[in-house]
């Protein structure tokens, strides 16, 4: 770029900022005073005509022209950029033409132009308005000579090619941008509106009426008794200076901490009630915000939108929900936007205090690393409310208030079917992630479209109770849809079923008696929880010692189903891993390869193969990568305990060695279970089971074979070498391939029998082929 490229760019970026800041300064005086101040100038312009001599209502009009396009200019600056288009085209409308009709449309061509730029938006619609109108009026000045009136369609027609242009470049442009973009180029169209609501006198409320609503909502029993303590406090502070004692106007700011579609926007309407209801506040309104309404798109902006929102919600109540996402630091950089927002905020909350009332909401965790992330905001915000999940016959209420609302209603039936459902969901961990009161606003609309489906596929002329009734088929068609995005969610298998697969294995006699006491002190623990006495910390993650193929992620498997059914896990699936999916190319990508595996386990079991291999001494200095893997999952081991079981596995003695490398492996990993390697009867067991869920069968002499074998290897210790189960299965995937081939080898149709019928013959081709002969 040229020298005076860049002076110019510095002089266009000097200016802007000079012109914002001439806004804020605008902006932060009260709208009566601005109308003062313009009022003031208009009185006074006009005086100083008349002792000038100048003709009073020609200096009046023209000063009232020039304030009005001010206020147009510090409002809507893109709407003064328009107009400004407009006045030349005004007197190029006089030029073409000065007779009454063409006069006439063409002035009309110039507002339609205008208005299509600005619905059009996501591009500056003075630079539409006037790529729209120049062409036109070349078209109309060198047209109307020859064409006469025809000539002013063929400008209109011109214009309406160039509008359908940057039609076609703004959905282009706002593809192109993000959300948050979106949002800036919206607010650059103008400051919002104050709504008509706000403006009519509110109904007078009593205190009584708005507890009254509170006590109305399902659940939530400790907000509601918190937000009594408040209106208490009120009550006696309003006692105390009707007594004579000095007492401050009880006003405060908030935090609404839990998860979402718990009541959080509703208790905080009723909030602004009671205050109204104690003439602390001049109405009860509640301006509902997010990060996109107080952040500009510049620095400088972001103040004026901020102030502009709390000059919208003074005398009530300011509502700012997902407010840990006014600081949003990426890549170690500071959200200098979002500081700016929370400064002018804290600063609007400080000296409007007796006029305000600032309700900070979200996640009880981010909300708690954003208060940390200002004084100011843990010193003003102090009030803190925490609203818990809601409990599955909570759900089922709120359902049922929900239909009575719809005119809907459950049949008998379908009221137990449900409450199960909510109960599930609750075991599974999934309350909160399904959104709470919102998930049941959903099931109820869900369930509705199933119904209505379903009564009018039936044919006929339904019947007025049909066409109200909810059945238990429509409530699990709904909830299957609206569960569906969980990976693996499916029906919560039994305690019963999950130990009975465990006892079905073959051997492993130490490892199934662990398993079930694993299983009894989990089950005690639930218990002794639901009943309000003190339980131990739940076993979370294990060490699998033992030789390969003695079904350790056979065992995890089931300990997941053991989790998912007792409540401990929302699901009993089981991501397997090894080294390669947990360790990156270089430091750094470790991190996060780690965190997306466990991201995808979380709600599950992490099954992690060979774990000894995270620390690989060979490396000259140290494994830096296995270790920064090995710090990664111990930190998420520990955040996320009450989502996750981990479980690592591998031989014993690598194990113990990798298990002394790092003192929280150790005390975090407490639980081991030691697989033994398989007798020569459990072999044969596994041979034989194995073949039986194929439809084949070993003959007698086959089964003498396989024990044969299987002791000889056992004997001279090579079946950890072999691979334990894993050899049992080769021999018979070997050995029923070897009988296949001599089958396919005799001339005629051979048997059903002899189809499914492994003989001695096929066993010993089999050893002779994995042996190597």
């Amino acid at each position: 770029m040229r020298d005076s490229d860049r002076t110019r760019e510095a002089g266009r970026a000097t200016a802007r900022e000079l012109f914002e800041q001439v806004r804020a300064r605008y902006f932060r005086l009260p709208p009566a005073l601005r109308r003062l101040l313009f009022g003031v100038v208009l009185v006074g312009t006009v005086g100083l005509g008349a002792a000038l001599g100048w003709e009073l209502w020609g200096t009046f009009v023209t000063a009232a022209i020039v304030l009005g396009f001010l206020a147009l200019t510090l409002n809507f600056p893109r709407a003064a950029a328009t107009v400004l288009v407009l006045i030349p085209w005004g007197f190029a409308v006089v030029l073409i033409s000065q007779a009454p009709g063409p006069l006439m449309l063409l002035s009309l061509l110039g507002v339609l132009v205008a208005v299509g730029a600005h619905l059009i938006g996501w591009v500056p619609p003075w630079l539409t308005t006037l790529m729209a109108l120049v062409p036109a009026g070349v078209a109309a000045a060198a047209l109307m000579p020859v064409m006469g009136m025809a000539a002013i369609s063929v400008s209109y027609g011109v214009a309406i090619a160039v509008l359908i242009y940057r039609f076609v470049v703004a959905r282009r442009v706002k593809a192109e941008m993000t959300a948050e973009d979106q949002v800036r180029v919206r607010a650059r169209d103008g400051r919002p509106e104050v709504p008509a609501d706000r403006n009519a006198p509110p109904s007078p409320i009593s205190v009584a009426d708005a507890l009254g609503e509170l006590d109305a909502m399902i659940g939530l029993a400790p907000v509601k008794e918190q937000v009594r303590s408040i209106a208490a406090s009120i009550e006696a502070s309003r006692l105390r200076a009707e007594a004579g004692y000095t007492a401050e106007r009880p006003m405060r700011h908030f935090v609404f901490v839990g998860p979402p579609g718990t009541g959080k926007t509703s208790v905080a309407r009723t909030v602004a009630k009671i205050f109204y209801a104690f003439g602390l506040l001049e109405t009860p309104y509640v301006v509902e915000a997010q990060r996109a309404d107080l952040v500009g798109e510049f620095l400088g902006a972001t103040a004026i939108k901020t102030n502009e929102l709390v000059d919208r919600a003074l005398g009530g109540v300011l509502f700012i929900d997902e407010a840990y996402s006014l600081i949003n630091s990426a890549d170690g950089q500071p959200d200098r936007f979002g500081s700016e927002a929370v400064q002018t905020l804290l600063k609007r909350a400080e000296d409007d205090r007796e006029r305000l009332i600032v309700i900070l909401a979200g996640y009880e965790q981010e909300m708690s690393g954003f208060l940390a992330s200002n004084p100011g905001l843990s010193s003003r915000f102090a009030t803190r409310v925490r609203f818990p999940s809601y409990a599955p016959h909570e759900l089922l209420e709120i359902t049922e208030l929900l239909q009575g609302r719809r005119g809907d209603r459950l049949t008998p039936e379908a009221r137990p079917a449900l409450l199960g459902l909510f109960e599930d969901v609750q075991r599974r961990g999934l309350t909160d992630e399904l959104g709470n009161a919102r998930f049941a606003r959903s099931l109820v609309e869900a369930a509705a479209q199933a119904r209505d489906v379903r009564v009018v596929g039936a044919g006929g002329t339904p019947s007025t109770e049909d066409l109200v009734t909810t059945t238990v088929a429509d409530v699990t068609k709904a909830f299957n849809e609206l569960t569906a995005r969980f990976r693996g969610y499916q029906a919560t298998p039994s305690l019963e079923e999950a130990l009975a697969d465990l006892d079905s294995m073959a051997g492993l006699e130490p490892v199934k008696r662990q398993v079930h006491a694993i299983a009894a002190q989990l089950k005690v623990a639930r218990m002794r929880h639901e009943r309000g006495l003190p339980a131990p910390a739940q076993m979370r993650h294990f060490v699998f010692v033992g030789p390969p193929g003695t079904g350790k992620t056979t065992v995890a498997r089931i300990l997941g189903r053991i989790f998912a059914a007792l409540g401990l896990l929302a699901r009993p699936d089981v991501v397997e891993a090894q080294r390669a999916d947990l360790v990156g190319q270089h430091l750094g990508a470790t991190a996060i390869k780690t965190n997306e595996l466990v991201d995808r386990a979380l709600g599950g079991v992490l099954f992690i193969d060979e774990a000894y291999s995270l620390v690989n001494p060979g490396y000259a200095g140290g494994d830096a990568f296995g270790a920064e893997a090995v710090q990664t999952l111990l930190k998420r081991a520990e955040d996320d305990r009450d989502r996750l079981v981990i479980v690592l596995a591998g031989y014993e003695r690598e194990t113990d060695a990798f298990l002394a490398t790092n003192p929280g492996l150790a005390s975090r990993f407490n639980q081991r279970v030691r697989f033994p390697s398989y007798a020569p009867a459990e072999l044969s067991r596994i041979a034989v089971r194995l073949a039986e869920q194929s439809g084949d069968v070993f003959d007698e002499e086959a089964r003498a074979d396989l024990d044969e074998v299987f002791r000889m290897i056992c004997a001279e210790g090579l079946i950890d070498g072999l691979g334990n189960g894993r050899f049992a299965r080769s021999l018979f995937e070997r050995a029923s391939m070897r009988r296949d081939v001599r089958l396919a080898a005799i001339e005629g149709t051979a048997s059903a029998a002899q189809l499914t019928t492994i003989t001695s013959q096929d066993v010993r081709a089999a050893v002779d082929e994995l042996s190597g002969r």
